[in-house]
C-alpha cells in the first residue's frame, strides 16, 4: 500500500531521474520529497516534506526559505541528508539559502515573474555523476515564448558539492544544449544499460520528435533526434520511464491522451508506439508507473486510471480507480483534487 501511495505522488510532483527508480531509494538518494512554501504560518501553510527513508512515508512540515509550486527537484546523499533542491528559478543548498552562483536560472521573461519559483511540470532534473559523488548536473527549462506557448531552450548546469564548505556551488551555468522549439518542462532521465550513464529527453512542439542527450562521467553527446510516435501539440502534460527503463509514458489529457512506448536503454532509442484514448475532458494530469514497472497509473485533474502495458490490449485493460471525494483543504476554492 504505501509503494501505491509513493508512485500515485509521483502523478502530482516531480523529484528526479528515471532507472533505476527503486534503487535510488534503495540508496536514500531519492527518499525526500519537498514541496509547499516559504511561510512561517502553521500547517496547512509553509514548507511540507514527504520522506520515505524509514521505508515508510512521513510528513512533516518544515520552515524554509525556498518556494516551491509545480517545479520541484531535490538530492541527498546515501544517509537521506538533503544536498540541495531547485525551483527552477534558483538553486537552495541545504541551508535553504541560495547557492553559491545558483541564481539567475534559465533566463527569459517567465522565469523573471516567478523568481520565488517556476508553475511548470518537470521543468528541472538533476543526475549524479556515477564517478564523482561530489557532482550533479542540472537539466533545466523554462517558458520563453508565452505567446507561441514553447520553450526555446534546453539549459545545463554543472554542480561542485565540494565548494562553499560543503554546501555547494555552481560551477557552469545556464549552458544551451538544444536551441529549438520544445514543449515546456517534460525534461525526464533514465539510466543506460551500462549502469553508469544516462539518457535524457525531451519533445520538440508540434512534431513527433523526441531529442536526446547522453550524459557520461566524461561529458555530455548530441543532442540526437527520433521522430515516431503522434504529433504532439502545446501541452502541460507529463512524463515518466518505467523503473526498469524499459517503457516511456506521455500524457496529456486534452488533445493527445496516452501514447506508451517500449525503450531501449543501450540505444537510447523508443519503439512501438501504442495510442490510449481516454474518455477524459480534463486538460492537465500526470503519469507513472508501478514499482514492477508493469501497471501505468494517469491521473486527470479529477480522476485517476491505470492500464497493464503487458496486456495485449493496453487500452481495454483499464481500471477507473479513483475520483475526487470533492475534499478541499483547508477551504473552498482549494480543492484537492489529482492533477
Amino acid at each position: 500500500q504505501n509503494g501505491t501511495l509513493r508512485f500515485l505522488l509521483m502523478l502530482c510532483m516531480m523529484h528526479g531521474a528515471g532507472f533505476p527508480h527503486h534503487a535510488l531509494a534503495q540508496q536514500g538518494i531519492n527518499n525526500l520529497w519537498m514541496g509547499g512554501f516559504e511561510d512561517q504560518s502553521p500547517p496547512p501553510w509553509g514548507g511540507v516534506d514527504l520522506d520515505f527513508m524509514t521505508g515508510d512515508l512521513v510528513i512533516y512540515t518544515v520552515d524554509r526559505e525556498i518556494d516551491f509550486h509545480r517545479t520541484s527537484a531535490n538530492i541527498t546523499d546515501a544517509e537521506g541528508n538533503l544536498l540541495f533542491s531547485t525551483n527552477g528559478a534558483y538553486i537552495a543548498n541545504a541551508t535553504g539559502d541560495t547557492m553559491l552562483n545558483g541564481g539567475g536560472l534559465s533566463p527569459c521573461w517567465y522565469t523573471s515573474q516567478y523568481p520565488e519559483g517556476l508553475h511548470l511540470s518537470q521543468a528541472v532534473l538533476i543526475l549524479p555523476n556515477s564517478n564523482d559523488s561530489s557532482q550533479f548536473v542540472l537539466f533545466h527549462g523554462s517558458y520563453d515564448d508565452p505567446a507561441a506557448g514553447v520553450a526555446l531552450y534546453l539549459y545545463m548546469s554543472f554542480i561542485d558539492m565540494d565548494l562553499d564548505s560543503g554546501l555547494g556551488g555552481v560551477v557552469s551555468k545556464n549552458q544551451v544544449m538544444i536551441s529549438d522549439t520544445l514543449n515546456i518542462g517534460k525534461i525526464t532521465g533514465v539510466r543506460h544499460a551500462n549502469g553508469r550513464d544516462w539518457w535524457v529527453l525531451c519533445h520538440k512542439q508540434f512534431t513527433n520528435i523526441y531529442y536526446r542527450l547522453l550524459v557520461t562521467p566524461d561529458g555530455v553527446y548530441g543532442p540526437y533526434q527520433q521522430a515516431i510516435g503522434m504529433v504532439r501539440h502545446r501541452d502541460v502534460g507529463q512524463v515518466c520511464f518505467s523503473p526498469d527503463g524499459t517503457r516511456f509514458a506521455y500524457y496529456w489529457g486534452e488533445l493527445d491522451d496516452l501514447e506508451v512506448f517500449d525503450f531501449d536503454r543501450c540505444t537510447g532509442l523508443l519503439s512501438n508506439p501504442t495510442r490510449i484514448l481516454i474518455d477524459d475532458s480534463n486538460t492537465m494530469g500526470g503519469v507513472a508507473f508501478s514499482t514492477n514497472s508493469r501497471y501505468l497509473y494517469v491521473s486527470s485533474v479529477l480522476d485517476v486510471y491505470q492500464y497493464d502495458t503487458e496486456a495485449s490490449d493496453i487500452a481495454g485493460s483499464m481500471v477507473h480507480i479513483a475520483h475526487w471525494d470533492s475534499t478541499y483543504s483547508p477551504s473552498p476554492p482549494f480543492a484537492t483534487v489529482f492533477d
